[in-house]
């Protein structure tokens, strides 16, 4: 068993929210471990709706705060990875004859004034609350709201005849596994150790200390890590840690809520993204995906415990289909969905019995009874990743010296830095010093690397500089980047978080990878023996 020095901080969990801490922390000076179960974003951080936004709906439920935050972000994180991000339009189809059964506060107190609007979401009501979403923020980059004439137009084409209205605004698409395992590289570029496929074992206070032991899930092998700090950063398991591995007496935890979502072969030939209204008062997306796919969600399921694995169910699949029906002219059967993913949002509950108590906000908890502190994070979501990390910046800065002013809004994830229009100068580019690519190739490189592309494929002369052709354009020589710079270490990490090309290779063309990544493997192992 290996023993460290202790470091100030360690903590638990690769996705977003753990590794925004730790690139944070890297970066004002302060050493760092952070370890991850699985592969970084192997959860949560994976199986979002792939979109930062300040959250429009949240407007009815007077969330004034957290969306102004959220919008404020938005540009501030189109700015930090162009590459991985991009402004998206959204188009929200009206009709006046639209009804809604749910409440919200904003509808109760619009009822409670004029009682012949209940259930109803006026014109001028979306028109007041997409007014508000345009200046909340101090909308800089994106471009505002407008009012759309759907007949005759690419975006009235798929959508049935009975709209003839739509509002057309602002919001972002996001990588968002991608986003997670950047945030790590520029973690470990900073001095942080990014631990993955490291359970860990216990943690507990000693000699004012906290100590770890974790074990290597592929070796076996364990180790013992000191730190001046804990932070959990845990997700779905933030609850599990604090009373199974750090074993706190604490009523916080926190409220799993299911998100699934189905792929379709492509429904529209356009690049904008709807926003449908359910007149359960749910809202989900469809959003161009992956060049070739439709990507249609999220559903809101109660999810009881994080070890199980969340999967789509054949209820909600069937939810999502009847729902985006409602608005599409041609429709969708199941035999239209080629993939489908769930997700597990966990939310702040603070121990009240009510199901309400939980919040779609974060939450940050220190504790510091019995000598050595605990940061427990609860809650977050992409959009404020970077808010939150400075928040738990702010908190650790309480109990460790030495902590630096925040650096994180002004500076480039890796292979982002480059202008938030810059994307077709960066394809030319690289197709410049790599002529094979084609126009689709350079693209989806460009998208995924930014201005690392060419290092990406190790600096080609030619294509068969490239190594062995696993299909969809994926080539050794980019797998082994992502074995060397990325953490990645099975064709899934390849496939469905480093990128989404398991749309599009077949099972022969999948097998073909992990072999080759096994050898890889193999090697590096006989290597370091």
């Amino acid at each position: 068993m290996e023993e460290s020095d202790a470091t100030d901080l360690f903590i638990i969990g690769g996705g977003i929210n753990g590794c925004g801490i730790a690139r944070d922390a890297a970066g004002r000076g302060l050493s760092v471990t952070l370890a991850e179960m699985n592969d970084l974003a192997s959860a949560t951080s994976s199986a979002s709706t792939k979109l930062f936004h300040g959250g429009l709906r949240y407007l009815e439920y007077f969330e004034f705060r957290l969306v102004r935050e959220a919008l404020i972000e938005r540009e501030t994180l189109l700015r930090a990875m162009p590459h991985i991000s991009w402004p998206m339009r959204f188009v929200l189809p009206y009709h006046p004859s639209m009804r809604f059964e749910s409440e919200t506060p904003t509808s109760k107190l619009l009822t409670t004034v004029m009682p012949w609007m209940k259930g109803r979401r006026p014109a001028w009501l979306i028109r007041l609350g997409l007014f508000m979403y345009d200046h909340l923020g101090g909308r800089k980059i994106l471009p505002g709201t407008t009012s759309l004439s759907l007949p005759g137009t690419p975006e009235g084409a798929p959508i049935d005849d009975r709209f003839e209205t739509a509002y057309e605004y602002s919001d972002c698409w996001v990588q968002d596994s991608r986003l997670v395992v950047l945030n790590a590289r520029d973690a470990e570029a900073r001095g942080a150790t990014i631990l993955t496929r490291t359970k860990v074992l216990s943690a507990a206070r000693e000699y004012g200390v906290w100590r770890v032991e974790t074990r290597d899930t592929e070796t076996g092998e364990t180790a013992v890590h000191r730190a001046r700090m804990l932070v959990n950063a845990g997700g779905p398991w933030v609850g599990e840690i604090i009373k199974d591995t750090v074993h706190l007496n604490v009523n916080e935890g926190v409220r799993l809520v299911r998100g699934s979502h189905i792929v379709t072969r492509k429904l529209y030939d356009h690049d904008k993204c709807y926003f449908f209204q359910g007149t359960d008062g749910r809202i989900i997306f469809a959003i161009p995906y992956e060049q070739d796919f439709t990507l249609i969600g999220t559903t809101d399921a109660e999810h009881h415990d994080p070890d199980s694995p969340p999967v789509c169910t054949p209820e909600e699949r069937d939810y999502l289909i009847a729902f985006a029906n409602r608005y599409f002219k041609r429709e969708i059967t199941k035999d239209d969905v080629v993939w489908t993913y769930s997700g597990v949002r966990p939310l702040y509950d603070d121990g009240a019995t009510s199901a309400t108590a939980a919040t779609r906000d974060y939450t940050l908890k220190v504790e510091g009874a019995g000598g050595a502190p605990v940061l427990n994070v609860f809650g977050g979501k992409i959009t404020t990743y970077r808010r939150l990390a400075e928040g738990a910046m702010a908190r650790i800065g309480e109990h460790i010296s030495g902590v630096t002013d925040p650096w994180t809004a002004g500076a480039p994830l890796p292979g982002g830095d480059f202008p938030a229009d810059g994307v077709d100068r960066q394809i030319f580019d690289l197709q410049k010093a790599c002529p094979f690519l084609s126009d689709r190739w350079a693209r989806r490189l460009v998208r995924t690397y930014g201005t690392e592309a060419v290092q990406a494929l190790g600096s080609p002369r030619i294509a068969d500089d490239l190594g062995p052709d696993f299909g969809a354009t994926l080539c050794g020589a980019e797998v082994d980047w992502l074995m060397t710079k990325e953490f990645a270490r099975t064709a899934e990490d390849v496939l469905w978080r480093r990128t989404k090309l398991g749309l599009h290779l077949s099972e022969p063309q999948v097998a073909a990878l992990e072999d080759y990544m096994a050898a890889r493997r193999r090697h590096e192992t006989r290597a370091v023996g």
